[in-house]
């Protein structure tokens, strides 16, 4: 299909820029956090020191896994490694990363915290982690059923999902 074809072409280096946007965005804000919290000791509670972590690791694995993709989509579009299902599987393994991550996080944090009524070290830094990172899942999720209605139109058509996404 031609027209699903263009959409794509001028999509996924679009929407996966978002994605590493959100994620550079996400991996610094806890980044920040992190080194903060360490150098004086005063982590809110382990929870929330375990959980920033891990947004830490889940934010920067996205950042080079969406620099990778871009790169073999414009680079090598026809391998195995810018395939739907190549696409598709690291989407579901980090799409869980992301819900692992943030609901957990959300969780640690005892959801919607108001800093004005808080008295948490970084309380708006630590909000906007938060935030970041469900818009970071948000979009995450409306990637990943991008990429299974594509494989499921590709075997419909009785493509391959090892070809690549155009």
């Amino acid at each position: 299909m031609p027209d699903t074809e263009s959409h794509v072409k001028r999509g996924h280096p679009i929407f996966f820029g978002l994605l590493c946007f959100f994620a550079i965005i996400e991996g610094c804000i806890t980044a920040w956090l992190v080194a903060k919290f360490n150098d004086s000791n005063d982590y809110p509670s382990h929870s929330v020191r375990d959980r920033l972590r891990f947004l830490v690791f889940t934010s920067w694995w996205t950042v080079f896994f969406t620099i990778f993709y871009i790169v073999f989509f414009f680079t090598a579009s026809a391998s195995i490694v810018a395939s739907i299902a190549s696409h598709a599987v690291w989407m579901f393994i980090t799409w869980v990363f992301w819900l692992a991550a943030i609901a957990s996080y959300t969780s640690a944090l005892g959801g919607g915290q108001r800093c004005s009524h808080s008295d948490l070290t970084y309380c708006s830094q630590l909000v906007a982690a938060e935030a970041f990172g469900w818009i970071e899942w948000i979009l995450l999720t409306i990637a990943f059923i991008f990429v299974i209605l594509l494989g499921v139109g590709a075997i419909r058509r009785g493509d391959r999902l090892s070809a690549g996404l155009v």
